[in-house]
């Protein structure tokens, strides 16, 4: 590499993007050439640092590209487009040893296939919308009619930014799948469809730099798609943009790099492709949050010539760049001036269809304060003309959204082209948002406290569904009122008996945090609790759940209480309310605890356990776990932590799976196939094995007369445990006192019942074993339970 005082530089492309990239590195003390291949009539006349290049970007240019790089001693290449992107440039040009901003062909497929990008966001748990990949027609279209939400309609390949259609109806919808499948509207490009939800709200597009490992991201900008004023007209590559957007806070911001930008970059690189480069992300902010509309694996078209602007004099972009480039982003911060940046685009007339070329252009002085990038031009003699769709993007700063606004109107009226076009409505959305905002901003709201209570009233309504279908009788199941009411003489008891039970689901929590799987642990909530009531003998009733958070992720919150009316409906439990405590301060952004309240009933004469025919020959039932279940997690977080793992790892001991989805699996509800056994009267007793494990939950039901005898031989260690253990090192007796060690349920049941009681079990879908016995205890081992024949484990 040449010294940092004389770096020459290559960008790759023709547009308004690659002549922003030009014109930002060029200002680069570092920098003494910045090469554009093969730029346009703006780069060509840029004269001073800026030079253009004869060279295409096409994959059968790529050599002679790296000839000219040797040859002129490049020591930094930027490609701007993402077909040469996908072809693998960045590749070639590793391979010959100079270092490259921009992803690898296999990190480009994020692009390059939007299916490949919807199933990474799938993987990953990124926010996006309900979709499906399709590359057979019919099953298309058969999609699109069972669609119970309006759709959009995307060519997975690339597209040039047009393989987006957004259908008003179900029929123009089938008319414009036609057209991308059957009538090759965007050729190749079309070979596979993604079908997903149409989203509402405001778009806003991110764009973040990463070596792999950092991210770190230029301010929000705000594109407009749409041809012509008031948002008419087909879809653009873009119109204009603004930047920094308003309607981006700093809350939000902040949610997204950690909900959508980190876990990107990081699911990247675990899944072998690290990217390096500019990440493009597009985003609809829905009532329910950020959601991602596509990743570009570059620069976006016309963000960048807005948001470079807006860099601070003292960030030198090729320093930035060369740094993400060798590993070593973290050392160089990127940094903006205060303000905001306005870009208008001048099109020619019939874009984004066919439209004519050849058009002189002309230039008056542009005001102060503005820049004139060129996109589709190139120079004939003296005279610049058009050569393409978009010509030119016009940007302009300032100290204010609308003084921007203003510049960049005045500089357009300095050019002139025949027929050409631009739209006089950038910004309008803004424009609007900040004056509601002023006009709102009287005083101090609940709200500037950081709590949302609009959110909470979206949630409301997006669970009361998911609770109404819990309903059994005694309850209309409904929330939105002060409390639950419950009718006991609904449920027929004569002489009945309440249990109740409280827990929550622990450090299990952290794992659901870090991997943002939130309905699982729902589950697991309900489960302590109901799994708690059926051991005394009782029928569970009703549940209640109480959600605490720093601040109310309604999408995520919605999801918890799905799991919940889950856990519900699996132990025939009627979910009638509970409270969503938003709590700024007490708990960090992302964090949120539970705990759960559960009432049961049983016949005052029917209780568990009953000590009185609890004696020594009884026989120990055990049905199977799904796992860890709730209880341990702190240890089982050190071993995996202590093995070198984080969640995202793949998991040892299911490759299908990553540690995180594994860990969560949820906890076994009991309640269905072990009220039978109840009502017969065929179990004396019954230990839900929790924190404690063996050791201390089976002696809880036992009388002091006798001890439990456990054969660890009677049953497999299922795999999750036998990790566990060799991985932390974990004594066997340390297994049994903490872990369920794949038994989840101990059942006490006389001899004589079972067969009848394993008869049962098996007929509702379980597996259970028998897994010991009662022995008169020892004056030393009264109540006790002790595991024997752990060898094989």
């Amino acid at each position: 590499m040449k010294e940092a005082s004389a770096l020459n530089v290559l960008v790759i492309g023709s547009g308004g993007r690659e002549h922003a990239l030009a014109w930002a590195l060029a200002k680069s003390a570092k920098v003494s050439k910045v090469f554009v291949a093969p730029g346009n009539g703006g780069t060509a006349a840029a004269g001073g640092k800026i030079e253009n290049v004869p060279i295409g970007h096409s994959k059968s240019d790529f050599p002679a590209l790296v000839s000219f790089a040797h040859a002129q001693q490049v020591g930094l290449v930027v490609p701007g487009p993402e077909q040469p992107l996908v072809d693998g440039i960045t590749d070639v040009f590793k391979k010959a040893g100079i270092p490259t901003f921009g992803p690898t062909s296999k990190a480009a497929h994020i692009e390059g296939s939007k299916a490949f990008s919807k199933d990474f966001m799938k993987k990953h748990n990124i926010p996006t919308a309900a979709y499906g990949n399709f590359t057979d027609y019919q099953k298309a279209r058969e999609f699109i009619e069972q669609a119970s939400f309006d759709v959009v309609i995307k060519a997975s390949g690339l597209a040039a930014g047009k393989g987006v259609l957004i259908p008003k109806t179900k029929s123009e919808a089938l008319d414009a799948l036609k057209s991308v499948m059957i009538d090759r509207e965007f050729g190749v490009a079309g070979d596979e469809v993604v079908i997903e939800e149409l989203l509402l709200g405001q778009e806003i597009s991110i764009l973040a730099l990463s070596d792999g490992y950092t991210v770190t991201s230029f301010p929000a900008a705000q594109d407009h798609k749409r041809a012509y004023d008031n948002d008419e007209g087909p879809n653009t590559g873009g119109m204009g943009a603004y930047a920094p957007a308003p309607v981006a806070t700093p809350e939000l911001l902040k949610a997204i790099h950690e909900t959508v930008l980190k876990p990107s970059i990081d699911g990247m690189r675990r899944d072998g492709f690290p990217f390096v480069g500019c990440l493009f992300t597009g985003f609809m902010l829905t009532a329910s949050g950020p959601k991602v509309l596509e990743y570009n694996c570059r620069f976006g078209d016309p963000e960048t010539e807005v948001v470079l602007p807006l860099l601070d004099d003292s960030c030198d972009l090729a320093e930035v760049f060369l740094a993400a480039a060798e590993g070593r982003l973290d050392a160089v911060p990127l940094r903006f001036k205060d303000g905001y940046a306005a870009t208008v685009v001048m099109a020619s007339e019939g874009y984004p269809g066919s439209y004519p070329k050849g058009r002189a252009i002309t230039f008056d002085k542009a005001p102060a304060n503005t820049q004139v990038f060129h996109a589709g031009t190139k120079r004939d003699g003296d005279t610049v003309i058009t050569s393409g769709g978009r010509v030119l993007t016009v940007t302009g700063v300032s100290d204010s959204l609308q003084g921007a606004l203003d510049r960049a109107y005045t500089c357009v009226k300095t050019v002139n082209f025949d027929g050409g076009f631009y739209r006089s409505d950038i910004g309008f959305r803004a424009i609007e948002y900040l004056r509601e905002a002023a006009e709102r901003k009287t005083g101090l709201s609940y709200a500037d406290a950081g709590v949302d209570i609009d959110a909470g009233n979206r949630l409301v309504d997006l669970i009361k569904p998911i609770v109404k279908a819990t309903r059994r009788k005694g309850t209309d199941s409904d929330i939105g009122g002060f409390g639950g009411v419950f009718d006991l003489k609904a449920t027929g008891f004569k002489d009945p008996v309440l249990v109740s039970a409280t827990d929550g689901v622990g450090t299990k929590l952290k794992i659901a945090h870090e991997m943002k799987i939130h309905d699982s642990v729902g589950i697991d909530l309900v489960a302590m609790q109901v799994n708690d009531i059926i051991v005394q003998g009782a029928e569970p009733l009703f549940f209640l759940d109480y959600y605490a958070c720093g601040h109310l992720d309604v999408e995520a919150t919605r999801d918890f209480v799905k799991g919940v009316a889950d856990g519900c409906l699996e132990s025939g439990c009627a979910l009638i309310g509970g409270e969503t405590a938003e709590m700024p301060g007490l708990y960090a952004k992302g964090d949120y605890d539970v705990a759960g309240f559960a009432v049961g009933a049983v016949e005052r004469t029917e209780i568990l356990p009953r000590m009185q025919d609890i004696e020594t020959g009884d026989v120990l039932v055990g049905l199977s776990s799904s796992g860890i279940h709730s209880n341990g997690f702190s240890l089982v977080r050190k071993v995996v932590a202590h093995a070198g793992l984080d969640f995202h790892s793949t998991c040892p001991w299911d490759s299908s799976k990553s540690v995180g989805q594994a860990l969560l699996t949820p906890t076994r509800i009991y309640v269905k196939p072990l009220l039978p056994l109840v009502h017969q009267r065929l179990v004396k007793g019954m230990a839900h094995i929790t924190g404690g494990g063996f050791t201390d939950n089976v002696p809880r039901v036992l009388p002091k007369h006798v001890q439990a005898e456990i054969d660890a031989s009677a049953w497999e260690l299922p795999p999750v445990f036998k990790w566990l253990k060799k991985a932390g090192d974990i004594a066997a007796d340390e297994m049994a006192r903490t872990f369920n060690c794949g038994i989840g349920m101990v059942l006490v049941v006389s001899r004589e019942n079972v067969s009848t009681v394993v008869e049962m079990l098996t007929a509702s879908g379980e597996q259970p074993c028998v897994i010991g016995q009662l022995n008169a205890a020892r004056s030393s081992q009264q109540g006790t339970a002790i595991v024997t024949n752990t060898d094989g484990w």
